[in-house]
């Protein structure tokens, strides 16, 4: 008898917390070790983030820039996630000021602006570029 009252308190004090627990949708309730890098709702220049039409198509890739080296004048104009794995990268929005990122920044890159990256320092830059977008827009638009 005590066993069983015993269990019954349990999931008394238990069961309220998982059903709790599998309502959250985040990653960090659904796995044991998440480390967040980024959470917005608009760009590296404070633009809504608005998705493309059409048939999606998500690209990923590394991109390695060696110290000196600049990616020359480009728009993108579907949503792109950058996050900085090694080096330091400098980028110049058309009207504003220069920003600088380092390794573990992560961002959403500005939408439809034309910009110039360029590493700073001795060390190549490697950045992870997510392009979020569809089959009929290019993920890099170049004058």
């Amino acid at each position: 008898m005590i066993k069983q009252t015993l269990s019954g308190m349990f999931l008394l004090c238990v069961l309220p917390q998982s059903i709790a627990f599998a309502d959250q949708q985040s990653p960090q309730s659904d796995y044991r070790r998440v480390e967040p890098l980024l959470d917005t709702n608009s760009t590296i220049l404070d633009q809504k983030l608005i998705y493309p039409s059409g048939e999606a198509q998500l690209k990923a890739v590394i991109v390695t820039l060696m110290p000196g080296e600049e990616t020359g004048r480009h728009m993108h104009a579907v949503p792109l996630f950058g996050h900085v794995l090694e080096g330091e990268l400098a980028i110049h929005y058309e009207g504003t000021e220069e920003k600088t990122f380092k390794p573990g920044d992560s961002f959403i890159e500005a939408l439809n602006v034309w910009h110039n990256g360029r590493v700073v320092g001795e060390k190549p830059a490697r950045i992870l570029a997510v392009f979020i977008g569809n089959r009929e827009t290019p993920p890099v638009i170049r004058p």
